[in-house]
């Protein structure tokens, strides 16, 4: 007798990401499918929504790019599926970018129309914010809502989180969507109407997956803060049961734990911290495991490929490292000069990886997609080394690098270094130029007690060889964050030329 191989877990019956929305709407329609301050969403009040919004765009839309401007929020999980159910292209724009910001993004969208609570000059928009949402609400017919959509059609126009220049367009056909869907559940593992609370903006590809895809995998339901504010992320956690905490960079998990309202918090739902969006100090790993007794699930992934490697219970967790790579996605390390010598474990260079959730290019933007796109594999821009078992470790940004007199110093080991400092909280460190050494290293530091500069100075020096110290040390009440919660290093650096 022929044996059939049990078909994963972690994959999806459908080849689209508003298949998996109406599966989940169809099996489960009265699970909660998301709430907010002002709103609360069954899975059939979202499809009911979703097909009213989709009706009424699809004359305009069919084919053509809509910019989806909106905070994290209802309105942007049913502007987003009622673009897809219309036959439209959802092009992702942080609600945080300037307007001029957003503007040029615009203009080189193409696009037929914005979905906004807000309007932008030379472009048709809906406007859409919660109290529409509530307007739009009338009872789904499941026998006229289908999707329109094919695995090669676009699911979603993200934008690289690069720091300087404009944001890039990176398109995501269905297929590298649901395999990228697939890929996280291999990592987390989730359950049948699992609750989350996402924190990372949905157009960041964190975000996107913790907030907008991977829920609708099992009917989980997503609970949506009106802002990031630790305190009410703590009080949110614990009244809405919350199972999985998106939480994302190390700093988002450093701020939560410095609310007044954690100390005394008790979290007996919750299962799952992902971690990601930048590398996690080992300081952060241990101090939020003491606190709650679970291990934040560190993984990586970038807009072009994501997620890459992850932590996972059933196949190891490396507190430090990035985890082990998802299944069918080769990692590799290789030399910095030409990027084509393959380097050997625990050797330290540029980390290239390929998969079937990769990019297949920037749009409009050949010589960036040359520059990244190489040999088959998306060059990272990240230096790490992979060890005997697998497990990837982020050393740094390739451009983060700092050059002391011919040395290279990479940020992390100094801010790992100074967060083990017990007064210290948070650590960012930056290059800065110099007239002899080139460059030198400027830390900045928030603080958890009283400490002054020459104390975290001794203590760097007991600690670093000479051309890995710090320069100077500056102390800050908080970190400047980017809108994807990770530690604003531009900022830090551009407040050295002040």
């Amino acid at each position: 007798m022929t044996q059939v191989a049990e078909r994963p877990a972690w994959k999806i019956d459908s080849k689209t990401i508003s298949q998996t929305f109406l599966m989940a709407a169809r099996n489960a329609p009265d699970a909660l499918y998301c709430k907010t301050a002002s709103i609360q969403l069954s899975y059939s009040d979202a499809a009911g929504a979703i097909q009213t919004l989709a009706n009424e765009l699809h004359p305009s839309i069919h084919g053509r790019t809509v910019a989806i401007i909106l905070p994290n929020s209802a309105a942007f999980l049913i502007a987003y599926f009622a673009v897809l159910f219309a036959g439209g292209k959802p092009a992702l724009v942080n609600y945080g970018h300037p307007q001029s910001t957003v503007e040029e993004l615009l203009a080189g969208l193409n696009a037929a129309i914005t979905i906004s609570d807000r309007t932008f000059e030379g472009i048709p928009n809906r406007l859409l914010n919660e109290q529409i949402v509530k307007e739009l609400h009338k009872p789904v017919c499941f026998k006229t809502l289908r999707d329109p959509g094919k695995a090669t059609d676009i699911a979603a126009i993200l934008f690289s989180g690069g720091t300087t220049g404009l944001p890039k367009q990176v398109p995501h056909t269905n297929a590298s969507i649901v395999a990228t869907m697939e890929r996280g559940d291999w990592g987390w593992q989730t359950k049948d109407q699992d609750v989350w609370l996402p924190v990372a903006p949905f157009t960041h590809i964190y975000g996107y997956l913790m907030g907008l895809a991977n829920p609708l995998m099992r009917a989980g339901a997503v609970i949506l803060p009106e802002r990031f504010q630790p305190d009410l992320i703590v009080e949110m956690l614990v009244d809405e049961k919350v199972t999985i905490f998106g939480g994302g960079p190390p700093a988002i998990y450093q701020a939560v734990m410095a609310s007044e309202k954690f100390e005394n918090a008790a979290f007996p739902n919750l299962r799952i911290c992902p971690g990601g969006g930048a590398p996690f100090p080992i300081d952060v790993h241990r101090r939020w495991h003491a606190a709650t007794g679970l291990k934040i699930y560190e993984g990586y992934g970038m807009t072009e490929i994501a997620p890459i490697t992850i932590n996972t219970e059933h196949d190891g967790v490396k507190p430090g490292s990035a985890g082990k790579a998802v299944p069918d996605t080769v990692v590799e390390i290789v030399d910095l000069e030409t990027g084509t010598v393959v380097l050997g474990t625990g050797q330290t260079g540029e980390i290239r990886v390929k998969g079937p959730h990769m990019m297949t290019g920037y749009t409009g933007n050949f010589e960036e997609t040359l520059q990244t796109l190489k040999h088959g594999y998306i060059y990272t821009g990240d230096i790490g080394t992979v060890d005997d078992a697998g497990f990837l470790t982020i050393t740094d940004r390739k451009k983060n690098v700092i050059f002391v007199n011919g040395f290279n110093v990479f940020p992390r080991e100094i801010e790992e270094l100074l967060l083990n400092h017990p007064a210290i909280s948070g650590s960012c460190v930056v290059a800065h130029s110099h007239a002899r050494s080139g460059e030198v290293p400027i830390a900045f530091v928030t603080l958890r007690s009283a400490a002054d500069i020459d104390e975290i100075i001794a203590y760097c020096r007991e600690n670093l060889i000479a051309y890995k110290l710090p320069a100077r040390v500056f102390i800050l009440e908080s970190m400047p964050l980017t809108t994807a919660g990770k530690v604003d290093r531009i900022k830090l650096q551009n407040s050295l030329e002040k």
